[in-house]
C-alpha cells in the first residue's frame, strides 16, 4: 500500500512537537532550575539525589507500563488515541510547572514525573504507528524524518527560550527565573499546537476486536501480552536485536552523560553546556535525514555499523580531549551520529516485528530504552576504582591524587567502547532471513 504523504507528515511533526519537552525541559532548564530555584537552600548532594530519584521513578513507571499498554492498544486498535492521551497528560504537566513556586521541590518532582510519563508513554504509541503509516521500503527515511524534525523543532524553541533567559528584560521579564518559568508554558503551547497535525492527519486505528467494555479490552490486552511474550521468545531475531540495542544504546546514553561531565571538569559554565546541546540539536537535524537516505541507498545494517564506528571513534578521541574547543567539536560529532543511530534502530526494529502487533513489540523496545544507561555507569565506576586502586600510591601527594583522578576518568570513558563493540558484535549475528519482513531488509 502506498504511503500517505499527509499521514507521514502528521506522524513526523509529532516529533517536532514533543522534542520541545526533551530539550527545553528534560535536558535544558529543569535540572538547573530544580537545583537553583525549587531546591534553593538545599545541600547540592540532596538536590541531586532528589532529581535522580524523580528521573528514575518516571523511567521505571514507563518501562513497566509500556508493554501492557502496547498490548491493550494493539488489541483495541487504539494506538493513536493512547498517543493523544499521554501527550496531553505531558502537556498539562509541563504547563503546571509554571505555577510551582520557589522552594516547592516536591511539587516540581511530582509534576515532572507525571509529565515524563506522558512524554515517554506517548512515544511508545508514536513509534508503534510507524509501520502503519509507512511502506517497508520507506521506513528508514520516514523514521529519520521524524528524528530530524525533532532535532530542528526542539532546537528552535530551545534557542528562543535560551535567548529569553539570557536577555530577560528584552521580553519584559524582571529576571531569568521568570523567563525560565515562562519557557515551560511555551513548551506546553508548542507541544499542544503541533500535535494537532498528528490528530487530524494521521488516520485513526481500525478496531481489531469486539470487546464491548474497557474491562474486556484490558483483559484481552493482558492475554495478548502474555501470548506475545511467548512468541517473542521464539523470535530469536527480535531478541538478539533487542540485546544488541541494549548494549549500544546504553553506550550512546553514557557518552552523552560523560561529555557533560568532561565539560564540567574542564571548567565549562552552564551556558557552555547549553551551547553544546544546541550544537547537537542543529547538526542532528540534517545528519538524521542523511542517515535515512543512507540507510535506504546503502542498507540499514551498514548505516548502523557506520554510526557505531563513529561512536567508537568519538569515545577514543574524547579520552584525549583537554580543551574547550575540542568539547564543542565532540558535541558536533555526537550530533552527526546520534540521530542516525536512533532513527535507523527504530526503523530496523520495525522491519523485524509483526506489523499487527507493533505497539506491543515497541513496548518492549521502549522498555529496553528506559533501562539503558545502566551498564555504562557501572562500567565507568568500576573501571575508575580499579585504575585508582592500582595506580595510586599508599601515601599519595596532592599532585598524585589529581593526576590519578584524571587518568581514572579517561580510562573510564575509554571503557565505554566495550558497549559499542559488544552491541555491534551481537548486531552482526542477526539473521535477517528469520525476520517477518525480510523482503524489505537490506
Amino acid at each position: 500500500m502506498k504511503s500517505n504523504k499527509k499521514a507521514i507528515w502528521g506522524w513526523a511533526l509529532y516529533d517536532w512537537a514533543n522534542s520541545a519537552f526533551a530539550t527545553t525541559v528534560m535536558a535544558g532548564f529543569f535540572p538547573i532550575f530544580f537545583k537553583a530555584y525549587w531546591s534553593v537552600g538545599t545541600n547540592v548532594n540532596v538536590s541531586t539525589a532528589r532529581l535522580g530519584l524523580a528521573n528514575s521513578a518516571a523511567s521505571l513507571l514507563v518501562a513497566l507500563m509500556a508493554p501492557i499498554l502496547g498490548a491493550i492498544a494493539d488489541q483495541g486498535g487504539t494506538r493513536k488515541k493512547f498517543l493523544i492521551l499521554f501527550a496531553y497528560l505531558g502537556i498539562l504537566m509541563t504547563a503546571a510547572l509554571f505555577w510551582v513556586q520557589r522552594g516547592q521541590w516536591a511539587w516540581a518532582a511530582v509534576i515532572y514525573i507525571t509529565g515524563s510519563i506522558g512524554f515517554a508513554g506517548a512515544n511508545v504509541f508514536y513509534d508503534a504507528l510507524l509501520p502503519a503509516i509507512a511502506d517497508g521500503k520507506n521506513l528508514d527515511r520516514i523514521s529519520s524524518l521524524g528524528y530530524s524534525l525533532g532535532y530542528l523543532g526542539g532546537g528552535l524553541l530551545f534557542s528562543a527560550n535560551v535567548l529569553m533567559t539570557t536577555m530577560p528584560h528584552w521580553f519584559g521579564f524582571s529576571n531569568s527565573g521568570d523567563a525560565v518559568r515562562f519557557s515551560f508554558l511555551t513548551v506546553a503551547v508548542w507541544w499542544s499546537a503541533f500535535t494537532f497535525f498528528t490528530i487530524f492527519w494521521v488516520p485513526t486505528d481500525k478496531k481489531k476486536n469486539r470487546a464491548s467494555s474497557k474491562r474486556e479490552v484490558l483483559f484481552s490486552g493482558w492475554e495478548q501480552l502474555v501470548a506475545t511474550f511467548h512468541n517473542t521468545r521464539q523470535l530469536k531475531t527480535v531478541i538478539l536485536f533487542l540485546l544488541a540495542y541494549w548494549f549500544y544504546i546504553d553506550g550512546v546514553d553514557t557518552i552523552i552523560r560523560m561529555a557533560v561531565d568532561f565539560g564540567l571538569s574542564l571548567g565549562f559554565e552552564s551556558n557552555d553546556l547549553i551551547k553544546a546541546l544546541l550544537i547537537v540539536q542543529f547538526i542532528g537535524f540534517p545528519s538524521a535525514l542523511a542517515f535515512g537516505f543512507l540507510g535506504d541507498r546503502w542498507g540499514t545494517r551498514k548505516a548502523i555499523f557506520l554510526a557505531l564506528g563513529g561512536y567508537i571513534f568519538i569515545t577514543a578521541w574524547g579520552v584525549q580531549m583537554t580543551r574547550k574547543e575540542e568539547f564543542y567539536l565532540l558535541a558536533a560529532m555526537i550530533g552527526l551520529v546520534q540521530g542516525g543511530i536512533q532513527a535507523l534502530s527504530r526503523s530496523y526494529y520495525a522491519h523485524l516485528i509483526p506489523k499487527e502487533k507493533s505497539a506491543q513489540f515497541f513496548g518492549f523496545y521502549n522498555l529496553i530504552g528506559k533501562f539503558s544507561a545502566i551498564l555504562g555507569p557501572i562500567l565507568i565506576g568500576t573501571t575508575g576504582l580499579v585504575v585508582r586502586h592500582f595506580l595510586l600510591p599508599a601515601t599519595p601527594t596532592a599532585t598524585q591524587l589529581e593526576h590519578t583522578a584524571r587518568l581514572a576518568s579517561r580510562w573510564s570513558m575509554g571503557a565505554v567502547v566495550l558497549l559499542f563493540v559488544i552491541g555491534g558484535a551481537l548486531f552482526f549475528l542477526i539473521d535477517e532471513k528469520k525476520a517477518p519482513l525480510t523482503n524489505h531488509l537490506q
